[in-house]
């Protein structure tokens, strides 16, 4: 149907309507990933380091490990997993969403009908992606270097990674949405190095000196390592580290509602 000469049209100045929220934060979640897998970085620190980190303690004899009677790599692997879950989660999503924050990128996106729930659960979508290249990676070298993971443990190994991600995560946003961002740069590497070395990721909690070791069963590192060798090593989904790391997941997310500063 026509319109008469002159008659302003309906249509004419309407503003297009927003796509569903579902497709909003796919959008978004593909971008978080593109923009992490771009930075050559990030792709080091996420990517390469934990594969090289998995090549020379495997290979290597330097340090001496108590795998329990299982092979190095079979002890090893599931930790240097948990390691790059914390990487992509923690240290890549702090120091990114901390520069986006000051730079008032945040304050921007919340404005948008993506809204704030949209944009973190967009972020959150895109950790997962870049993990999912993380395990190819990871699980391509630890099977060419004679791994065998427990079958049974494979999907088992995702409430891990899931709750690690989530925990993670709600830390990252914690900490960019409360400090400076070069505070949150110097802070998230410092973090990540020590719960790297003493939080019971690549190492497990007992195996730890043992003032470290009883604080390291309780942190979501311990808790995320101990999962993963759990469902990776041992074909089960050890009941108390998961619920340190549902605990941690709730508890961080919890905060990260309170506290988060948009701008």
């Amino acid at each position: 149907m026509t319109t008469a000469p002159g008659t302003p049209d309906a249509h004419v100045g309407t503003p297009p309507a927003a796509a569903p929220a579902a497709r909003r934060v796919l959008a978004q979640a593909a971008f978080e990933a593109r923009m992490i897998l771009r930075n050559g970085e990030q792709v080091l620190v996420t990517a390469i380091v934990p594969v090289l980190a998995l090549v020379g303690l495997v290979q290597g004899t330097f340090v001496e490990l108590d795998t329990g009677g299982a092979s190095r790599v079979d002890f090893l692997a599931p930790g240097i997993l948990a390691l790059a879950v914390m990487t992509a989660s923690f240290t890549s999503q702090a120091i990114a969403t901390a520069f986006d924050r000051r730079n008032g990128v945040l304050r921007l996106m919340a404005t948008t009908p993506l809204g704030r729930g949209g944009l973190l659960a967009g972020k959150v979508l895109g950790v997962l992606a870049v993990e999912a290249v993380q395990v190819v990676l990871i699980g391509a070298a630890a099977l060419a270097l004679g791994w065998r993971p427990d079958p049974a443990g494979l999907a088992l190994a995702l409430v891990g990674v899931v709750l690690g991600t989530g925990a993670f995560t709600a830390l990252a946003l914690l900490v960019a949405g409360t400090l400076r961002a070069e505070a949150v740069l110097a802070l998230a590497n410092l973090l990540l190095l020590v719960l790297a070395l003493g939080g019971g990721v690549v190492v497990p909690a007992d195996r730890l000196p043992g003032p470290v070791a009883a604080v390291a069963t309780w942190l979501p590192s311990g808790a995320l390592g101990d999962v993963l060798r759990g469902a990776l090593v041992d074909g089960t989904l050890p009941l108390v580290p998961v619920l340190v790391l549902a605990a941690w997941t709730v508890g961080l997310g919890a905060l990260t509602a309170r506290l988060f500063r948009w701008h």
